[in-house]
């Protein structure tokens, strides 16, 4: 079993996909979580994404709850909004997509539940086969040489900073996300 964590699911006009996501990660939470929560944060969808998580959600078998932002206000701040909102120890946020499957969630939320690190990222550059989702052979290009960009103007040592699966000790985020102004 893992230790309690929040999960928390940004979503922008997903009706097509919101449905499936929140089976897979409700039954994930239920089977090696059971003590943790789910947050969805709805971005000000124009489609159904809202109606068909909250129907989801009334029927979770583990603590689940439904975030709405109106207008939508973009990634960083559902994000920030959700992960604010956990009341778990640990906070993680994964794309809605599921690119990253659940089942390397042990891999963010043990080192920070063992104290080893305060915040762990998914990563898509390491083990390729890992990969749930690949996006788009131009895409993944685009998003290797904007890494590369980054680390060289950054100077940090991350492989793939915009992985949507990255999990936070969050006594020690929130201050952080607190004084956050750019979203």
């Amino acid at each position: 079993m893992l230790p309690p964590f929040s999960i928390v699911i940004p979503c922008f006009n997903e009706e097509a996909r919101i449905g499936q996501t929140l089976r897979v990660t409700l039954d994930y939470l239920a089977t090696n979580a059971p003590d943790s929560e789910l947050i969805v944060v709805n971005d000000g969808s124009t489609d159904a994404t809202g109606a068909m998580a909250r129907d989801r959600l009334n029927s979770a078998q583990v603590a689940a709850r439904l975030l709405e932002n109106f207008p939508n206000r973009g990634k960083g701040a559902a994000v920030r909004s959700g992960l604010l909102a956990a009341q778990r120890p640990i906070g993680l946020f994964s794309d809605a997509d599921l690119s990253t499957p659940l089942e390397e969630t042990p891999k963010l939320i043990e080192p920070i539940a063992n104290s080893e690190v305060d915040i762990a990222f998914g990563s898509r550059a390491l083990d390729r086969r890992l990969i749930g989702v690949h996006q788009p052979w131009r895409r993944e290009q685009a998003g290797r040489v904007f890494n590369l960009l980054v680390r060289l103007a950054t100077g940090l040592a991350f492989w793939d900073t915009q992985c949507g699966f990255k999990a936070f000790r969050l006594d020690t985020s929130r201050p952080i996300l607190k004084a956050a102004r750019i979203d």
